[in-house]
């Protein structure tokens, strides 16, 4: 590697010489920068080849200007991968069909190996059948293993197959806690040639909430599977120096108030400033009195207020932290030393240059939720009543207008002939928003507003003891006073490691949880990525009978529509306190302030200030409880799982024996029909538009990972290959198989494709004819016909998940472009690394202003390397045409590489061939 600007050093650390590239080199330059952007800073001077990373890149960093629009593109190396399983298994998918590819066409199937460190945490499969008693846990357990055997079978082929993979088995935790309490190492060291090298700690993870790392000070984001695969084999990750938003902390957070109410306060600012594509950093002497827990779920929901990561710097309680959860004190002193010597410590005072200046003050941060639909959607507390109650009054209007349509519409798929759907069929019965119901031996009646799951869950928070110990108290003053849950409410614990578990026993109030329906159901995120499991059938037939409007409340980071549960309409947001507190009401739509929660055996009204705990209880249990033994003990062996796990049988091969009547795991089809020459610039003419979507379409829309219907496409499908209903599992296991996967693509429930108003689901019209059908037998008609696919969409096109399977999904539907008014990162990235154009209206355009219906004929003019703008054109069937101009979403020219290849993997592979 070069060292133009001569940063080569030695650090003495535990009496080790560490060799280093030193920022102290560059003087001021350096030292003004944002902390994130010095970690890139050094990323660059240690990756310095005169190829991937030249010297005027590195001046070019050295240069920012805080408020310059980012326009220079530089390349990142993380040091690692982290990857949970939903996302995990189509990319080791993918790369075992890349060994297949590489062997069809010539190459050393072998050169198809992780070049990074990897570590994939099973954490998305286990899904909430069992709950309430304290069989849950090995229920679930069990019935996991029972659905994942073949996908379990397969990580483990792939844990032997490929070097540097390494696999938590499930039960462990959530990946983004395990990564904080035991896999991050804040600072890397390694030995290479006889010599020992240290370096920041930097990541990427096929997960949005990476960058709940960024709390102890590691620089990481979220990118779909697709690029993660690439950073695996070695490519570099392209990205244009940022612009960068400091956030001053200053003050205390207020009695009353926690962790989960002060990242929905900052969610809701910085959405409302604008930080898309934007790093934001935390800075400030508030930084003083925030422990690592409250800084690493501030962190984590960076993807909800939009931000590519949310940084805070290293400090004493970044080297507290990493002594509790039982790092080796050489770790610990390698960490500080470093950090003051690269000017990533923080210090009293410290504000470096930055784009924008925002300030919060932690007293002004008061009890809150968010919802129902958007976890940017902040509600104070005191106004949750009167707010759910106008939300629901909306949720009845529309279920008033689907009345009147019913008796006028039938629902035709044309691929089935007419049929009645019966969700849209009303009578006077179900249209009182209320239902008696018998439920284990228990009458009540069933209503608008109610509650039906209340689930602690979610990286979010289980990290956090506060909170969690808050939910303990809260239920141990609960019972108490003799009260309980109401008895249509869905309980569940997930914790995000088992050390959660160890504290609340130690704390003494796990038996309090559990006496309120909280019972621990399984390590791992559960709720929050739609593995609600289902309802019981008695409260879910009365919901579906009756159209009942109902509600969930979780502690999670994700509340997007038809996410959570099917029959659930109304998702909120909130801290583990006020979650036990909402199933112990029964209904969101209340004022928690006003009215009563519920009442004791005498008939007296309990309040939540009855049963909340005040701070010092809190900090006092948290201190007297949470201890270095716990994580010693719960990580010493991490990597050997449990029984189930142990007696799996691994299959032998540096090739996968693909087994074709698997419904889980199936051989990637990207690379088919792939050629050792790349197909350049496609040509995209005469195509017709699948779906015309509004604004915040996120990846939930475009790909589902909670429950498949039984007559979706996906469904359908699965009952041909013989699978029956109970075992269909969910859209996210099922990721390692593409037949299914295309088939859930723009699957989702709630979504509302304008071609076909009235309907919702994954319904569209065909052109021409206007025939109603689902998208994807609409697709395949439009493949049979050679037609080229388009997708219409509205502003922050595929927010949410980094799912690379919206864009996979979308590839194999036949999509060709995308036009939107504007994208989240993650998903744009991903179209690119599948060969789809993203396309974005012009300011001030959209489809609506262009007077686009979708029906139209559409072709792409003046599409040519490395063009900013190119013409849309859209023929009317009277022949009357509209051009508009439209950016090119193409921001960099590796990224330009990967769309002439076809994709990212496409371009990967043929370098392996060609070196």
């Amino acid at each position: 590697m070069n060292n133009s600007f001569n940063t080569h050093q030695q650090l003495t650390v535990n009496g080790e010489a560490f060799h280093i590239h030193s920022l102290k080199e560059l003087g001021s330059k350096a030292r003004r920068l944002p902390f994130s952007l010095k970690i890139l800073l050094e990323n660059l001077l240690r990756h310095e080849d005169g190829v991937n990373v030249k010297t005027e890149d590195i001046q070019a960093l050295l240069d920012w200007h805080p408020q310059a629009k980012p326009t220079i593109e530089v390349a990142f190396t993380p040091a690692r991968v982290v990857m949970q399983d939903f996302t995990g298994v189509p990319a080791i998918v993918d790369l075992a069909a890349m060994r297949d590819a590489m062997e069809r066409l010539g190459g050393d199937p072998a050169k198809i190996n992780p070049l990074s460190p990897v570590e994939l945490v099973i954490d998305h499969s286990v899904q909430v059948d069992g709950y309430g008693n304290d069989g849950a846990f090995d229920l679930n357990a069990k019935l996991e293993y029972d659905r994942n055997k073949e996908r379990y079978e397969f990580l483990r082929w792939g844990q032997t197959a490929f070097d540097n993979l390494k696999v938590v088995p499930p039960a462990t935790g959530i990946v983004h806690q395990v990564n904080l309490e035991y896999l991050a190492r804040v600072v890397f060291h390694k030995d290479s040639h006889g010599k020992k090298f240290a370096y920041p700690d930097t990541l990427v993870g096929t997960d949005s909430h990476t960058t709940m790392i960024n709390g102890l000070g590691v620089l990481g984001w979220g990118v779909g599977g697709i690029e993660a695969e690439a950073v695996m084999l070695g490519q570099p990750i392209s990205l244009l120096i940022p612009q960068v938003v400091g956030v001053k902390l200053s003050g205390r957070l207020p009695e009353g108030t926690t962790a989960t109410d002060l990242v929905l306060t900052v969610t809701e600012m910085l959405r409302k400033h604008g930080v898309v594509g934007k790093f934001v950093e935390f800075y400030g002497d508030g930084l003083a009195d925030l422990p690592l827990a409250d800084r690493a779920t501030i962190a984590n929901m960076a993807p909800e207020y939009g931000a590519t990561c949310g940084l805070f710097p290293i400090d004493d309680e970044t080297i507290n932290y990493l002594r509790l959860t039982n790092r080796d004190e050489e770790q610990l002193n390698l960490v500080e030393a470093y950090a003051k010597h690269q000017g990533l410590w923080r210090n009293h005072g410290d504000e470096a240059d930055y784009t924008d200046y925002l300030e919060l003050k932690l007293g002004d941060v008061v009890p809150s939720l968010a919802g129902p639909k958007r976890p940017q959607d902040r509600i104070a507390l005191d106004q949750a009543g009167d707010v759910l109650r106008k939300h629901l009054k909306a949720f009845q209007n529309e279920r008033i207008e689907r009345r009147e349509k019913s008796d006028q519409q039938q629902v035709v798929i044309e691929s089935e002939g007419p049929v009645t759907d019966t969700d849209e069929q009303f009578n006077e019965a179900s249209f009182k928003g209320a239902a008696n119901v018998t439920f284990q031996g228990q009458e009540f009646e069933l209503t608008d507003g109610a509650c039906v799951i209340a689930a602690i869950t979610s990286c979010t928070n289980t990290s956090n003891p506060s909170v969690i110990l808050a939910a303990g108290l809260v239920a141990k003053k609960a019972k108490q006073l003799g009260i309980n849950v109401k008895p249509w409410v869905k309980t569940s614990l997930a914790p995000g490691s088992k050390v959660v578990t160890d504290y609340l026993q130690k704390a003494g109030v796990m038996d309090d949880l559990n006496d309120l329906g909280f019972n621990l159901v399984g390590y791992g995120c559960t709720t929050c990525i739609g593995n609600s499991g289902p309802l019981p059938s008695e409260i879910s037939d009365a919901i579906q009978k009756h159209q009942l409007i109902v509600s969930s409340i979780l502690s999670g980071n994700r509340n997007f529509e038809g996410r959570i549960h099917q029959d659930v309409k109304m998702n909120l947001l909130a801290s583990p306190p006020l979650v036990v507190a909402y199933a112990i009401a029964g209904r969101t739509d209340i004022d928690v302030y006003k009215e009563p929660l519920t009442q004791d055996k005498q008939g007296n009204d309990i309040y939540l200030k009855d049963i909340w705990p005040n701070v010092k209880e809190v900090s006092d249990l948290v201190k007297n409880t949470v201890t270095k033994s716990m994580f010693e003990k719960n990580y010493a062996n991490v990597y050997q799982g449990d029984h189930r796990w142990q007696q799996i049988q691994v299959p032998d091969g540096k090739l996968y024996d693909w087994n074709d009547t698997s419904t889980y795991i199936k051989k990637a089809s990207f690379f088919d029909t792939m050629t050792i020459d790349p197909p350049g610039i496609p040509s995209i003419k005469g195509a017709r538009c699948l779906a015309k979507l509004g604004d915040s379409v996120t990846t939930d829309h475009i790909s589902p990972a909670g429950a498949i219907k039984t007559d979706s496409p996906a469904g359908l499908y699965l009952q041909e290959n013989g699978v029956e209903k109970t075992q269909f599992n969910s859209y996210g296991s099922r990721r390692g198989n593409h037949d299914v996967m295309v088939r859930g693509t723009f699957a989702n429930i709630r979504l509302k494709n304008l071609l076909a108003p009235g309907t919702e689901g994954g319904v569209t019209r065909t052109q021409p004819g206007n025939h109603l059908a689902s998208i994807y037998d609409a697709a395949m008609a439009y493949q049979n016909q050679n037609t080229p696919l388009i997708i219409l969409a509205g502003k922050e096109y595929g927010t949410g998940s980094s799912r690379d399977w919206a864009a996979k999904g979308s590839l194999l539907l036949g999509v060709k472009a995308v036009i939107a008014q504007s994208y989240e990162r993650i998903h744009r990235s991903n179209l690119i690394g599948m060969g789809i154009l993203p396309l974005q209206f012009k300011d001030g355009e959209s489809h609506e202003s262009l007077g686009l219906t979708g029906q139209e004929i559409f072709s792409i003019d003046g599409l040519q390397d490395k063009v900013t703008d190119v013409t849309l054109v859209a023929i009317k069937d009277n022949g009357e045409t509209i051009n508009a101009r439209v950016d090119l979403r193409i921001d960099t020219p590796k990224e330009w590489d990967y769309y002439k290849h076809g994709g990212i993997l496409q371009y990967v592979l043929r370098n392996m061939l060609h070196q």
